[in-house]
């Protein structure tokens, strides 16, 4: 995949962000701030710009991405995904083409930075409920097609973001509201699920 995939589809995964944004506000409106589908369109503007404007390889389009993000205000949402995009950009090369090992090698090193600093696991509803299950698609894919790849992380993190409505909170604001919760599906599972969805997207 060239740089220039690689960017469309970065491009894809913001534009299903911002789209869902009267979505995320109405699901945060229920047990949270309401802000969330805001500070989600702020993110996904920031990283669509930044990879626009990124002149150099890989690594540099993705660590451009993760400071203009680092720039932002915004809630935890905002050091959760300049952690991803982060860790992203550790392990991705400096050229212009990057093959389904180094893929793989990317969204590992992305999940590890993410997954400490976030501690949260699958069932505590958060971001991590879409998350886990599309970093984990990632990594068990064994074939040599990236929208294949694409395809499943994707899969698996609407699977996620959709199971994450049978759990009760265990962080933030919604977590007050213990059982009342269940029904209502995690409104960072659910962006981040578009963002895959996107990704998906050639």
């Amino acid at each position: 995949m060239t740089k220039a995939e690689f960017a469309a589809r970065l491009q894809h995964a913001c534009a299903a962000v911002t789209a869902a944004e009267a979505e995320l506000t109405e699901i945060d409106s229920r047990f949270g701030d309401a802000d969330h589908g805001l500070t989600m369109a702020k993110i996904a503007g920031t990283i669509s710009k930044a990879v626009e404007e990124s002149d150099g390889g890989i690594q540099s389009m993705l660590d451009d991405a993760a400071m203009a993000v680092m720039s932002l205000n915004g809630g935890s949402a905002v050091p959760l995904w300049n952690t991803w995009l982060d860790g992203m950009q550790e392990d991705a090369p400096e050229g212009e083409e990057i093959d389904i090992p180094g893929i793989q090698a990317i969204f590992a090193k992305a999940f590890e930075e993410i997954d400490d600093m976030s501690g949260a696991k699958v069932g505590d509803k958060t971001m991590m409920d879409a998350l886990i299950p599309a970093s984990e698609a990632i990594a068990a894919y064994s074939g040599t097609s990236e929208e294949e790849l694409f395809a499943a992380a994707a899969r698996a993190a609407a699977d996620g973001a959709e199971a994450s409505k049978q759990f009760v909170s265990k962080f933030g604001r919604a977590k007050s509201y213990g059982a009342k919760t269940i029904g209502t599906p995690d409104a960072g599972a659910v962006s981040m699920s578009c963002f895959f969805q996107g990704l998906a997207q050639a």
